[in-house]
């Protein structure tokens, strides 16, 4: 591995542990001549060429694949309990489709941790799900599965037109929380000998009501979107949830990936501003691309959205090796 593409990796495994990001030291002559280019093209040139590529429709390709996705997955556990048909049974925390057990990696976790042993039965489905999210990219689970990032995408719409109001604001906070509340959550097991975390976990709250009906916990993802669409965007999936940590960790070698390409690149910043997490694309900001080509880091959740957003194509959707999806 060049020095490039090492130190990129470590950087980007560090972001996802919540550090700050910071100007590659290393770049490319390639990418040298790139940025110099960019630096000598007149402002109003650019500006002209931001007009002409904001004027195309914006798409919502990817948006629209994940919704379906998603709400596909989650409907599949309601029609299954519903009608008896034991095609995928159990809710996102543990189940198993057409046989095969497949269990949630966090929760899995919080279980040995609570019983302080390895538990056999747990393996086979913790190896399946751990090799799917492996090879999809392990926060591919939180965009394009996961339920309550559905309900807290559906609020943030909500922030942002009240923030457009100047009604409230987005506090921000220390990303490096969410290591603190995955330790925090994992010592509680060990300590209680009870899975703490899965009892205020929104995901599982959300998908168990889907699949047997509304309960009380409930009131508390309502609390937690309530705190997202006043307080702070997003506040949940970006310093709190441990699952996408666990998820991001098991996805740091996956082949699938969102790449970024700095050739066509105008620096608008459409991008960072639908983004989850935006610290993924500080590369596209001008000037701080490592090299022409960049693939963003582990902690990406590959939603879409800045795909969708990016009016150059610069961002696509890519499979380490192989040629581009679609």
């Amino acid at each position: 591995m060049s020095s490039v593409p090492r130190e990129r990796f470590v950087e980007q495994v560090g972001l996802m542990f919540g550090r700050e990001p910071k100007r590659p030291s290393v770049v490319t002559e390639q990418a040298i001549r790139v940025h110099e280019i960019k630096r000598a093209r007149p402002k109003a040139e650019v500006r002209a060429a931001i007009e002409t590529a904001h004027a195309k429709p914006q798409k919502h390709k990817w948006r629209n694949r994940r919704w379906a996705v998603l709400i596909a997955c989650n409907l599949l556990f309601t029609i299954s309990f519903a009608l008896d048909i034991q095609v995928l049974e159990g809710a996102l925390t543990a189940s198993r489709f057409i046989g095969f057990h497949l269990i949630d990696l966090n929760s899995a976790v919080q279980v040995m941790l609570a019983h302080k042993h390895i538990i056999t039965n747990l393996v086979i489905g913790t190896l399946t799900v751990a090799t799917l999210w492996l090879l999809l990219g392990g926060r591919t689970f939180c965009s394009w599965v996961c339920p309550y990032h559905l309900l807290s995408e559906w609020a943030e719409k909500l922030h942002l037109w009240l923030a457009s109001k100047k009604l409230v604001n987005d506090q921000q906070m220390n990303r490096g929380l969410r290591v603190v509340f995955w330790l925090v959550f994992a010592a509680a097991a060990v300590g209680t000998g009870y899975t703490v975390f899965e009892a205020i976990s929104p995901t599982g709250i959300v998908s168990r009501a889907l699949i047997y009906g509304p309960g009380l916990a409930l009131l508390w993802v309502a609390a937690l979107l309530l705190f997202e669409v006043v307080i702070s965007r997003r506040a949940w999936c970006r310093y709190a949830c441990p699952i996408g940590l666990t998820y991001g960790v098991v996805g740091i070698f996956s082949p699938v990936r969102v790449k970024y390409n700095l050739n066509d690149c105008l620096h608008e910043g459409d991008c960072r501003k639908v983004c989850l997490v935006p610290h993924v694309l500080e590369t596209v900001i001008k000037g701080r691309a490592a090299d022409v080509d960049v693939p963003l880091g582990p902690d990406c959740t590959r939603c879409g959205l800045c795909v969708d957003t990016c009016p150059t194509g610069s961002l696509t959707f890519d499979v380490k090796g192989l040629s581009k999806l679609l």
